[in-house]
């Protein structure tokens, strides 16, 4: 049913930005402010070279805005914003969830302009390398599903677990390297690995940047998926009985 997905995601974004002339182009254009600012007032605060770190942080910020911290939050509403739908008509509860990947994976499509853009002003080229970022997109969409799944289910019946994931996701932004370089913690480096969004975001930048990922990195973003599913997996066989009732 990824047809009648895509259309409920595209109606979502149609919806939202109803009476809008430029409609989705409004967070392009957001995101582009407040990268350009980022760039240049962190550039100077950590002396880094702005030919380097303005794409790495262009790039990073339209990932993790408009794909983590944007997957993140709307996986807590993934079944309540979808109530009427639920309780009139019967549809598996996994296209709600497929519904809302594809929602963000098209905005994030309209972002990963403004990265593009910085990349062509730079002359920064990632080559055949950028190839690599496929599977990483593929791990990307399997583990949106299961975040949906997973949060969909327990803000479902416990409603304060949205503020909670919001505060989460403020709190991760600044230990997970998204303005600042990992080169930047020197020796300490090789405990980046142990933050979950580290490896999984690296997947898909890495290659983007250039930057080949190594074994280490994809074996760490895998062992973190396995065990997002299998927790995904679980919640939602004992809840999906129940989640018409709870919302």
């Amino acid at each position: 049913m990824w047809r009648l997905a895509f259309s409920l995601g595209w109606f979502d974004i149609k919806l939202r930005y109803k009476g809008s002339v430029l409609g989705p182009v409004w967070i392009t254009a957001t995101s582009a402010a407040m990268i350009a600012t980022m760039g240049l007032i962190y550039s100077s605060l950590f002396k880094m070279d702005l030919h380097q770190y303005l794409p790495f942080v262009a790039l990073s910020t339209v990932l993790w805005q408009h794909g983590m911290a944007t997957t993140l939050s709307d996986g807590c509403q993934c079944f309540l914003q979808a109530d009427d739908t639920i309780h009139s008509i019967k549809l598996p509860f996994f296209l709600q969830a497929l519904r809302t990947i594809i929602r963000n994976g098209i905005i994030l499509s309209f972002n990963l302009v403004i990265p593009a853009i910085v990349f062509i002003y730079y002359n920064k080229n990632p080559g055949w390398i950028a190839l690599e970022t496929i599977p990483g997109l593929l791990l990307w969409l399997i583990d949106g599903l299961a975040i949906c799944l997973f949060l969909g289910c327990i803000c479902a019946r416990y409603r304060d677990i949205p503020q909670i994931i919001n505060s989460f996701i403020q709190i991760v932004f600044y230990i997970t390297p998204i303005i600042w370089l990992p080169s930047q913690l020197k020796h300490r480096i090789v405990y980046l690995v142990y933050n979950p969004l580290y490896p999984i975001i690296d997947v898909v930048r890495g290659p983007l940047l250039g930057e080949s990922v190594g074994l280490r990195i994809w074996m760490y973003a895998l062992g973190y998926s396995i065990i997002l599913w299998l927790f995904s997996g679980y919640v939602f066989i004992r809840a999906r009985g129940r989640i018409a009732f709870w919302i």
